[in-house]
């Protein structure tokens, strides 16, 4: 069963930094002075709400310490404008670099805050002018931006759209780049990637990203993994979870330790292989 706590710090995730990097990372922090496996990503890689998150029960198994160096709410810009955290990640045995979504990124139409991604920071002229009937002072988040931009104009919104994926590419590439060859991408979301134009584009997670845009990237990498949490999963999703009360509906927006332990499982599988 989940286990609720009344107050803040349901789950002590020993925060912790490396390195000259100005980020907050989960821990506890593992030593750097030994072989490790880095692992980038976002609110999943870093286990919200999950006693032992996927990065974790790796590191039981493949028998190189884990260095968690997941975001909450991460896009791409957080690791591309911290260096620090990339020449970690370049030194590690090798790389888990989970699929992060296409709108938390500064852009020709926004601006995004440098570590917490997902906030807005403002609009450019180009999207005011694009967009004249929106009111860009009322939003903090970008999700919630793109949101009211989709309702305002489909056709106009898909010009934002289409340069989120752009640029989702381009940056990725450049972060494949500062990485080692030994570098797994992770897709851990509750479907597989579609193609181009088959789903709504802010529907579900990673946001905008669809299979043309990991084929672009994937022979930079050294392996590829497609986590699709099963229906059973999804369903005992707050089983085994630790938040506060007034967590509990951002809790079930995450997957739960069922989910991290097939996640494990499959990340396992494939770093046998680069590692071999």
């Amino acid at each position: 069963m989940a286990y609720a706590f009344p107050g803040e710090g349901a789950l002590d995730y020993f925060p912790c930094s490396y390195g000259k990097s100005r980020l907050m990372f989960r821990g506890p922090r593992r030593s750097l002075d030994k072989p490790y496996i880095a692992f980038l990503g976002g609110t999943e890689t870093y286990g919200k709400y999950v006693p032992d998150p996927f990065p974790d029960l790796v590191e039981d198994e493949i028998g190189y310490a884990s260095v968690n160096l997941g975001c909450v709410n991460a896009g791409l810009d957080v690791y591309l404008s911290e260096p620090a955290v990339t020449e970690i990640a370049s030194k590690a045995e090798a790389v888990v670099l989970q699929i992060v979504g296409a709108v938390n990124m500064s852009n020709r139409y926004y601006t995004v805050h440098p570590r917490r991604n997902d906030r807005f920071i403002a609009a450019t002229p180009l999207l005011k002018t694009l967009f004249r009937d929106v009111d860009f002072t009322e939003f903090h988040f970008t999700r919630h931006m793109l949101t009211t931009l989709e309702a305002s104009s489909k056709d106009r919104f898909e010009l934002v759209a289409e340069e989120l994926r752009r640029i989702w590419v381009e940056r990725m590439g450049e972060l494949l780049g500062r990485l080692p060859k030994r570098t797994l991408l992770l897709w851990m979301a509750d479907a597989p990637p579609q193609f181009k134009g088959q789903r709504a584009a802010l529907q579900g997670d990673p946001v905008l990203v669809d299979r043309a845009m990991l084929a672009s990237v994937t022979p930079k990498a050294g392996g590829f993994v497609e986590a699709v949490a099963s229906a059973h999963a999804r369903m005992s999703s707050l089983e085994g979870m630790a938040f506060a009360a007034l967590e509990a509906l951002a809790a079930a927006a995450l997957p739960g330790p069922s989910v991290h332990r097939d996640v494990a499982a499959k990340v396992v599988a494939a770093l046998d292989d680069i590692l071999r």
